[in-house]
């Protein structure tokens, strides 16, 4: 399996570029989500890291299978 350099670049791109979107459009409400979610206990942090890497895998996974 050879890794693709040019698809985990545009993958990362794509990633930064939707981050960058929230705090463009709605910076306020980005800053105040930000402060609630330094406030929300590490166990639930750890959880919802959780879920959203088997949701990332998944993602994944359905790429795969379609390519």
């Amino acid at each position: 399996m050879d890794f693709n350099f040019a698809l985990f670049f545009m993958a990362l791109g794509l990633a930064f570029s939707l981050e960058a979107m929230f705090w463009l459009i709605s910076p306020e409400q980005m800053r105040e989500i930000t402060l609630k979610i330094a406030q929300t206990p590490v166990e639930r942090l750890r959880a919802m890291a959780c879920v959203m890497l088997a949701f990332g895998l998944l993602i994944c996974a359905v790429g795969r299978f379609f390519l």
